[in-house]
């Protein structure tokens, strides 16, 4: 199977958006491919509790219910460094999710060792 990264830099001020890269990267865990999303900008808010609890896509589905099939399918979260100080996330906010703050150069090695890219 084939090696998925999603690149997200919306965040809760576009709900749809937001919740259909996560519904890709469900899509592409569900079909047996190893997924990584790396957030960036304000979709690093995100996985912020409170937001993957009441984010809803238009048509697009919970976000909730599509972080979960990801991170059961073994799917792994960058968060930006530079992104996350700017709008208060701490290590708190990630406290028992499988995410971790990263650098730009993490985005650009990572983009290398995937075989496909999706963009949101």
């Amino acid at each position: 199977m084939s090696k998925i990264l999603v690149h997200l830099t919306h965040g809760p001020e576009d709900p749809t958006r937001a919740a259909l890269a996560f519904l890709v990267a469900k899509s592409a865990v569900d079909e047996g491919h190893s997924v990584s999303l790396f957030l960036a900008g304000d979709a690093v808010q995100l996985l912020r509790d409170a937001v993957l609890d009441n984010l809803a896509g238009l048509g697009t589905g919970k976000l909730r219910e599509h972080y979960d099939v990801i991170v059961a399918g073994g799917g792994k979260f960058y968060l930006s460094g530079m992104s996350s100080k700017a709008r208060g996330l701490t290590d708190a906010d990630l406290n028992g999710k499988l995410a971790e703050f990263a650098m730009p150069n993490v985005l650009v090695r990572l983009s290398l060792e995937h075989d496909r890219m999706f963009t949101y």
